[in-house]
């Protein structure tokens, strides 16, 4: 292949930026003394067809080296090699001009050679690397399209694994496992009803980052939390990677998706990367800005600080790398039209750069001032593996919460643990507790029972412990925690009553959550019973225990219904989506819902009775003809005998039974019957529902 003609080029924009009369190349390394360009004319190739050495005289700019070149092609491959001072212990310099490394604001990386073992030893880099793709001009189509800006109050969550939702032989689509295949489940989607899909992470990611007892089974790395190409969409969910098609393929998802008024929301990683602590490889951060880009111990710079649990940490508040965070955001709001962002250990986002807890940490409040970002969502999973735990704390006002207090004590309460009432109530109105002090809302409160991360809901009434064996960890890793309940026995079973219980219990779950004050947030699959067989950490099991199972949305379709009419029952009851915390007194004209409480009897709520379970509450519609709510939770053992209030001018209607076989576990507004007794017996561990109107 033929030379391409130099120039020096430009410190800006970073990156690459291609135009047909050339591209500029642009990377950042304070400390770096030598520079080389490697390009290759496919994913594939085994030897760059032309080296390029920046003289640092001439392609240097302060911090930034640059070399433009004449006339190259979209599709050609290139790498970095960089050489700097060796000085690990003192300065935390990992300049290593053996490896090869990626562009970290590369758009296009392909991985068919990248070998992760391989490059985690000393050497040359022969092959193993990724490489980065120059894209063409852009002339993509939107068709009008624009981002989506739904009300946080009605905003419906499903959490989706981009691979998962269609790899499953049942699936029935072209190319099982794409961002295509999610296209053709758009209608599934749809009908369930959900405004908003929550990608487990689709920027580009190190499939092969799994221990190696785990890898030696056959396993790798199937959630996506361990990026190293923050711009680029991951090319295993692509048809063509090899054609770098990946930047079309993810914008014709988010487009069919908008189409069909369903926002998408990333999940995001910038608290670690894939690379690893100081045995793993070097991709492209550790060989550029290691001593910036990640925490280091101080008394040894060769030693990560690891508050990720995954062997290093991003330095989210050094000036370049939080640069690097928010304009890697901006850049999939302005031209992914992603429509909002949940950022996974987010507390480490909220460390300084001493590592220790700032309210005031830059990148967080430079996110949320950013004008691109300005309409974004934005939610934060507030703790992180170093121990720091902000739910109902988390710097800035307008980030919601991933609210793991709502979810143990949901949990727990529907499990049946007792003394639990007064909390339950709160979570139940937004969790006034964690938020309203602050100046936040309900809406800041991502209401959850279950999520990627642990069991999931048919298994949290299923199984007491974790059986993680099949991850290759001797059962050692995942949370012991879980506050699961088993109905009675462990696992699968052929007791009827066991699995009766469950399924009711599965139905209580999902209707206190669409019942609750907050943005409700469902795991893909539990509207249909998906089981992972005990396991509470399938991060690594990309197999038919982690996939979308589709044969039973037809074997539980009686569940699927229950799920889909809970979501248009939320949506047609604004007294379920307050933008503001109930306070208990009646407004004129009824824009905030008022609330009652009760327990057995009316209006005495057992707040102090540390051995009741049951809690029932009245919820004034929002409107002149809106219904209003009457709601029994009765997480007992027993059968109770509980009174309904009155309703002056109108007639109670049950709409919802938990204890009811489908159909009658939720009854739709044209079927429903006046009832004219006073009392209502709700049966042992079950929610009750009715309409006044």
């Amino acid at each position: 292949m033929k030379k391409f003609s130099l120039k020096p080029g430009w410190r800006y924009p970073h990156g690459t930026t291609f135009s047909p009369q050339g591209t500029n190349f642009c990377i950042f390394s304070k400390n770096a003394s030598g520079v080389e360009l490697l390009l290759y004319d496919s994913p594939e190739a085994k030897k760059p067809f032309q080296v390029v050495i920046l003289d640092p005289e001439e392609n240097r700019t302060f911090f930034f080296w640059h070399i433009y070149i004449n006339r190259l092609p979209a599709g050609t491959c290139y790498t970095w090699r960089v050489n700097g001072p060796d000085d690990v212990v003192d300065s935390g310099f990992r300049f290593n001009p053996d490896k090869e490394l990626v562009d970290p604001r590369a758009k296009i990386v392909t991985d068919t050679l990248w070998d992760r073992r391989k490059a985690c030893k000393p050497g040359l880099s022969r092959g193993e690397s990724l490489r980065a793709m120059i894209s063409g001009q852009d002339d993509y189509d939107w068709e009008g399209d624009t981002i989506i800006h739904l009300p946080p109050e009605k905003t419906i969550i499903y959490e989706l694994h981009v691979g998962g939702f269609t790899r499953h032989k049942s699936s029935g689509v072209s190319h099982p496992g794409t961002y295509s295949a999610v296209i053709e489940k758009i209608p599934y989607l749809r009908e369930l009803g959900i405004t908003a899909v929550e990608l487990l992470p689709v920027m580009a990611f190190d499939e092969q980052d799994v221990p190696d007892n785990t890898w030696n089974l056959g396993h790798k790395n199937y959630w996506g939390y361990s990026t190293h190409s923050f711009f680029s969409p991951h090319p295993g969910y692509c048809v063509t990677p090899l054609a770098g098609t990946h930047i079309k393929e993810f914008r014709d998802m988010i487009k069919a998706l908008h189409k069909a008024g369903i926002a998408v929301i990333l999940d995001v990683v910038f608290n670690h990367t894939a690379e690893g602590g100081a045995t793993g490889p070097t991709i492209n951060f550790k060989g550029l800005v290691n001593d910036s880009f990640y925490h280091l111990e101080e008394h040894d710079r060769s030693v990560y600080r690891d508050y990720s649990g995954c062997g290093n940490t991003v330095n989210c508040n050094h000036p370049l790398a939080a640069k690097f965070i928010v304009e890697c955001l901006e850049y999939w709001v302005r031209e992914m039209h992603v429509d909002a962002f949940r950022f996974d250990l987010a507390s480490i986002l909220a460390r300084g750069m001493d590592g220790s807890p700032d309210p005031y940490a830059p990148v967080i409040w430079n996110i949320e001032f950013s004008d691109i970002l300005s309409r974004s969502g934005l939610i934060a999973e507030a703790w992180d593996a170093g121990g720091l735990y902000q739910v109902g704390g988390f710097p800035g006002l307008r980030w919601a919460e991933w609210n793991g207090c709502y979810r143990d004590v949901i949990r727990r309460y529907i499990k049946g643990d007792k003394g639990l009432i007064g909390e339950v109530a709160t979570r139940l109105c937004g969790s006034s507790d964690l938020y309203e002090t602050s100046g936040r809302l309900p809406i800041n409160s991502i209401n959850f029972v279950t999520c990627h991360d642990g069991f999931t809901l048919w298994d949290l009434v299923s199984y007491n412990e974790k059986h993680n064996q099949a991850n290759g960890e001797d059962n050692r890793d995942g949370c012991r925690h879980n506050l699961s309940w088993n109905c009675g026995a462990e696992g699968e079973t052929s007791s009827f009553k066991v699995n009766r219980l469950r399924l009711r219990q599965v139905k209580n779950f999902m209707a206190v959550l669409f019942l609750s004050h907050g943005v409700p947030m469902i795991l893909s699959g539990d509207e249909v019973l998906r089981s992972q067989q005990g396991n509470n950490n399938c991060y690594c099991q990309d197999n038919e225990l982690s996939w979308f199972d589709w044969t039973l949305v037809e074997k539980n379709q009686g569940m699927f219904r229950f799920v889909r009419e809970m979501i248009a029952f939320r949506k047609r009851h604004l007294c379920l989506t307050p933008r503001r915390f109930v306070t208990g007194i009646k407004e004129k004209g009824r824009r905030m819902p008022d609330i009652t409480w009760h327990g057995r009897k009316l209006r005495k709520p057992p707040w102090d009775d540390s051995a009741d379970n049951l809690l029932a509450f009245t919820l004034g519609g929002i409107g002149r003809r809106a219904a209003d709510l009457h709601v029994i939770l009765n997480m007992s053992g027993e059968t109770a005998r509980v009174r309904l209030p009155g309703v002056r001018g109108r007639k109670w209607h049950k709409a919802i039974d938990t204890a009811g076989h489908s159909p009658s576990d939720i009854i739709l507004p044209d079927n429903q019957r006046p009832v004219r007794k006073k009392f209502c017996p709700a049966k042992p561990h079950s929610v009750i529902v009715f309409e006044g109107r």
